[in-house]
């Protein structure tokens, strides 16, 4: 449901694209953005070290900084994400992005389903956040003078707000297509939508939750619940959902947001309703710019109160 305090966004390009908002944000037009270009860009490769093992990764330097970010992969053997890197930098934000743990030119042991393993065990999450905040222990050091948060992808729901509760470097926090249920409520989900595409052509969303509340667990591991740690926390959060999501029940994740808003918590997020989980990188740019914008404000936002401190 649409709050009271909620804006629409109108854009002549994408004014058939049904979006809902749980954000106010002060609307900048894309085309007055000042884009920095390529050569304006530092890159420098780094490794770091996290529960005794090293992570190499890169960061990406605008000549002029807004803010910081850290890029947390969802699941799978994710490198660096580069593209992503550049387009931020591009929009003046500073960048670390990192080889997940086992991947690429990072040490460890990967954990997930490509090699047969249980990648959102409570051990592995864990391990995720430690990684994710150690990297934010990294870029802090480049420039002390920025705010840094996070920002991630799916999986990354569950690692973000423990490795924010955890460091109390990071000040704010994007979520694409995160899931703000338990670790294994997902997974009745998505063991229910099986894949469709046309599931909600098929299903309503009572009918998802009946399923997620009653459905047998096929793996027995300590559940994860991101609310706890986002109970705790007191840092901007921005989700961005899509309606066709079969990979989290998206009704039920911003329900729970609702409630941590009700709450006190400065938690927003926006639903784009025919987008589905991969609400990041699709021909639609309007999720990240919507992130971009919403980064630089609240960057600014942070930096002018610490002043008046």
């Amino acid at each position: 449901m649409i709050r009271r305090n909620c804006i629409s966004i109108y854009i002549k390009a994408v004014k058939k694209l049904p979006i809902f908002l749980g954000i106010v944000l002060l609307w900048i037009p894309l085309n007055q953005v000042n884009a920095q270009s390529l050569d304006l860009i530092t890159t420098k490769n780094v490794t770091f070290k996290s529960e005794g093992v090293n992570l190499a990764g890169t960061i990406y330097e605008p000549k002029h900084s807004h803010a910081a970010l850290v890029i947390v992969h969802g699941s799978g053997q994710e490198p660096r994400m580069t593209k992503f890197a550049e387009l931020l930098a591009k929009n003046g934000i500073s960048v670390l992005t990192y080889d997940k743990r086992g991947v690429g030119e990072s040490g460890g042991i990967y954990a997930g389903p490509e090699v047969g393993t249980n990648n959102i065990s409570s051990f592995n999450l864990n391990l995720l956040a430690k990684d994710a905040s150690a990297a934010v222990n990294t870029l802090h050091q480049k420039n002390k003078n920025i705010p840094i948060g996070l920002v991630g992808f799916s999986q990354a729901g569950w690692i973000i707000p423990i490795a924010a509760n955890k460091n109390p470097l990071v000040e704010y926090m994007v979520l694409f297509s995160c899931p703000t249920i338990a670790t294994l409520e997902q997974l009745r989900f998505q063991f229910y939508t099986n894949g469709n595409t046309d599931f909600w052509e098929n299903h309503t969303e009572a009918e998802a939750r009946e399923h997620i509340k009653n459905d047998p667990d096929r793996y027995q591991f300590t559940s994860t619940n991101p609310n706890i740690a986002l109970s705790t926390l007191s840092i901007p959060g921005l989700w961005l959902f899509g309606g066709k999501d079969i990979q989290i029940p998206v009704g039920l994740c911003i329900e729970n947001l609702n409630t941590l808003k009700v709450n006190g918590k400065p938690f927003e997020y926006t639903l784009f309703s025919t987008l589905g989980h991969n609400t990041a990188f699709t021909n639609n740019t309007m999720p990240v710019d919507i992130s971009i914008h919403w980064i630089k404000q609240k960057s600014l936002i942070i930096k002018n109160n610490k002043l008046k401190e």
